[in-house]
């Protein structure tokens, strides 16, 4: 089993949660995240003032799927998310050793 963390613009979570759920993912963890990639934030003006936002808003998709899917999960997401500016986000592919639902003690990919 693999995890996917997945970091988007918030605009763009409808159209990443439409591919998921079009690939059959049943189940995902959403969180409104702040941080900063090479663009290292950027600048806006309030009231006439110019001020540096260092830590801009992004969400955060956590799924846990089968080593055998990750591809094309993957692909979805890319081709959803995918502006062509800087900040369109990462996908931070990782291992899952053990999963366990809690309501009924199932392990592995059936606890999924």
């Amino acid at each position: 089993m693999k995890k996917v963390e997945i970091i988007i613009r918030p605009f763009k979570l409808e159209d990443v949660k439409k591919a998921l759920t079009d690939l059959d993912i049943k189940g995902m963890t959403v969180s409104e995240v702040k941080g900063f990639g090479r663009q290292r934030g950027h600048k806006e003006v309030y009231r006439g003032a110019e001020y540096q936002v260092d830590f801009v808003a992004k969400i955060k998709i956590e799924i846990v799927i089968g080593e055998d899917r990750v591809a094309q999960v993957v692909d979805a997401v890319v081709n959803a998310a995918r502006t062509g500016q800087i900040g369109d986000g990462k996908i931070f592919v990782s291992p899952v050793e053990e999963t366990v639902r809690i309501r009924t003690g199932e392990t592995g990919t059936e606890a999924v």
